[in-house]
């Protein structure tokens, strides 16, 4: 199994927003750097909350602040220069840690992706099956708008599950999904695949 504990900033269409081969050295070293030191810092945890789940702890990001800053200040800044992002929707719960961190360095709107009744007002809302039971969704109508070109914010991408329902409220609600950033990738659960086949722009 291949599990990648490192920021992941990858374009819907393609496998990094950022093309390697047209990025200078320095700049991907200073990357390839950055995700190591996440990777080091991020705990594998055995059998927790389940029996044969590994659980990532990312508690220990949070206590070292000179690097959740080097993270933050790092995709932020990439963000900021590439000026296609408009707009980061973050997914409950602990996306909006991630979100509203990048969303307030970028100078963006953050708009919440939560579990239903947990919004008022009027919201879209979308049930997903999920591999032991089922979930649901809800967005706010007018926090979408159909200029947005969107980056979704999760702290894990596994199987895509989630992040495609909210890829799929989205462009139900006239946005366009740019990007997708994880803190943590489970690249043997394939979600990349999965998100290609929802996403329809």
């Amino acid at each position: 199994r291949h599990e990648r504990s490192q920021a992941s900033f990858n374009k819907v269409e393609g496998n990094n927003l950022m093309n390697k081969s047209n990025t200078p050295m320095k700049a991907f070293m200073k990357e390839f750097m950055l995700k190591r030191k996440i990777e080091d810092i991020i705990v594998n945890v055995p059998d927790f909350p389940n029996k044969d789940i590994q659980f990532k702890d990312i508690t220990p990001l949070f206590l070292n602040q000179q690097l959740l800053d080097e993270l933050i200040t790092h995709y932020a800044d990439k963000i900021i220069v590439d000026s296609l992002v408009n707009k980061i929707v973050c997914i409950d719960s602990r996306g909006f840690i991630f979100g509203s961190l990048l969303a307030q360095k970028a100078g963006l709107p953050f708009v919440l992706a939560r579990k239903s009744g947990k919004l008022p007002g009027e919201v879209l809302k979308l049930e997903y099956q999920l591999e032991y039971g089922s979930n649901s969704l809800e967005i706010q109508k007018q926090d979408i708008d159909k200029e947005d070109n969107i980056m979704i914010v999760d702290d894990l991408l596994a199987t895509g599950g989630t992040i495609s329902a909210v890829a799929q409220l989205i462009e139900q609600l006239g946005g366009n999904v740019f990007c997708i950033w994880n803190l943590i990738e489970l690249d043997f659960l394939e979600g990349r695949k999965n998100i290609k086949k929802i996403i329809k722009n």
